[in-house]
């Protein structure tokens, strides 16, 4: 305990000291305090007022901008659906004789074999309102299997049809100009004759 003695007794406390000396020296030479003058360059009223006009004329244009994007936008969207209305509108006016024909057989009072033929007229004028529309059938029976156009609901074995060829059309497939609507439904034949070789 006697070796601490010394220190404690020559300790100094900073509360003990002159503010002079707890605060660091400072040259005349360094930095001093920028002082606030009153020779601050300042903008003169005018050139302001143009900037300040100028700013308001920016914001009004970015405003009317915004305005006319907005516009043209809901324009476009509204003109989408008003052409998407008016081409479906085109499609289904072409179909309206074709169903007034269908109606007109379900009235016909004639044998069977009138209806027949009634309704074999009707199929051909579907077919030339799908032909104007550029729908066009897929072709199936006797052609090569293609799984991009023809979909297999199995295999018929037929020794009159080339191996993986088109035997039978189950339901018929369309095309729009060279996009698919609907693949045909097919059986593939199965030809022992040709796999055997």
């Amino acid at each position: 305990m006697t070796e601490l003695e010394p220190l404690e007794n020559s300790a100094v406390s900073a509360a003990s000291l002159p503010a002079e000396e707890l605060l660091p020296e400072t040259s005349e030479a360094g930095p001093q305090p920028a002082e606030a003058t009153s020779s601050e360059e300042s903008v003169p009223k005018a050139e302001f007022d143009q900037v300040k006009a100028e700013r308001d004329q920016l914001i009004d244009r970015v405003a009317r901008l915004q305005a006319e994007f907005e516009n043209a936008r809901k324009r476009g969207e509204r003109e989408k659906v008003e052409f998407r209305e008016y081409a479906t509108g085109s499609v289904v006016e072409q179909f309206l004789p074709v169903l007034d024909n269908f109606e007109l057989a379900l009235k016909s009072t004639g044998n069977a074999h009138q209806l027949r033929s009634g309704v074999a007229l009707i199929v051909k004028q579907m077919e030339e309102v799908l032909s104007k529309l550029q729908v066009t059938p897929v072709p199936a029976v006797g052609e090569e299997f293609d799984p991009r156009v023809h979909e297999a609901l199995g295999s018929v074995e037929r020794d009159d049809v080339p191996d993986q060829h088109v035997a039978e059309e189950i339901r018929r497939g369309y095309k729009l100009r060279e996009r698919l609507l609907r693949p045909a439904m097919v059986r593939v034949a199965h030809n022992p004759k040709q796999t055997s070789e």
